[in-house]
């Protein structure tokens, strides 16, 4: 950790911030409510600290440097970080507690969130902050109290319990549909086969799982999430191998169509998973109860 000599003051990071917004010390201290001198001396404490000019003048124009533009984009986190705990802080009384909960994007915006609803009434004393992660390593680190994954059991250091399994299936728009009915699966590769980040290897087993092999399975456009594969899918940009779960909204609305009725189950399943040593957690065991009751009520 870094000497506290080492670390610059909020009101250094302060003055920086709005200097870099109006490009001048006269405005940024008037907003500051400072004196022009202490907002330029505060930034020339924190140019010496950091050893590196954040900003420049070029024909009496103030300018910032790549040292500036780069410190920038961490100052701003910082200082908004700051700004929301202090809020959370003031807007809530001293019995309430945080559970931090990880969860890849599109589990939690389909599966995980319209599963809350009620949590509050029951449990008002713990204030949910949902945090996008693809794995459980950040409960070891301290940055989460509990976290959804997909995968194969327990990890070291955890104890893990497992949700569901999943099955993926293929689906485009209505649209994107030939005019004559597949009759044979390797059809699908007439068009794009989208691709998916977490599951590289979908198209190629899931053709596999049928006796047939396509020298397309891996190409197409790649989507870091389900979400964009679900969307790019919905807009006619190809057909998508996607967990049914995530998609049974679209498929009864007729948003989504099944070109090809063959659905692969995934040889992973989807955890949720807690360090060990907080199992007699209250709010971790509050938070678990909930949720494998919302498991078994599906």
């Amino acid at each position: 950790m870094l000497n506290k000599r080492h670390l610059p003051s909020i009101t250094a990071l302060q003055c920086f911030e709005a200097v870099t917004r109006h490009l001048s010390f006269t405005r940024a201290a008037e907003e500051l409510n400072l004196t022009q001198s202490a907002v330029s001396k505060q930034v020339a404490q924190l140019e010496e600290l950091l050893q590196h000019l954040l900003f420049r003048r070029v024909r009496r124009r103030l300018q910032m440097t790549p040292a500036g533009d780069l410190y920038l984009v961490e100052v701003r986190k910082i200082l908004t970080q700051v700004e929301m705990s202090t809020h959370y802080l003031r807007s809530y009384g001293g019995e309430t507690e945080v559970l931090r909960v990880s969860t890849p994007y599109t589990f939690g915006a389909r599966w995980l969130v319209p599963r809350l609803k009620g949590w509050r009434l029951r449990h008002p004393q713990i204030h949910l902050d949902l945090c996008n992660e693809q794995e459980p390593d950040e409960l070891l680190q301290g940055k989460a109290d509990l976290a959804f994954y997909f995968g194969q059991g327990s990890r070291p250091g955890t104890e893990s319990l497992k949700l569901f399994s999943e099955e993926l299936v293929p689906v485009c728009s209505p649209d994107s549909l030939p005019a004559q009915a597949f009759t044979d699966p390797t059809q699908l590769s007439e068009l794009v086969l989208l691709q998916n980040a977490s599951r590289p290897q979908g198209w190629h087993d899931w053709f596999a799982a049928q006796g047939h092999h396509t020298e397309h399975s891996y190409h197409g456009p790649r989507f870091e999430t389900f979400y964009m594969c679900i969307r790019a899918a919905q807009v006619g940009c190809g057909v998508a191998l996607l967990p049914r779960f995530l998609v049974e909204e679209e498929l009864a609305e007729g948003k989504l169509v099944i070109p090809w009725q063959h659905a692969m189950p995934s040889q992973d399943a989807y955890y949720l998973a807690y360090p060990e040593h907080s199992a007699e957690v209250p709010k971790v065991r509050d938070f678990v109860k909930w949720m494998m009751e919302q498991v078994e009520s599906d």
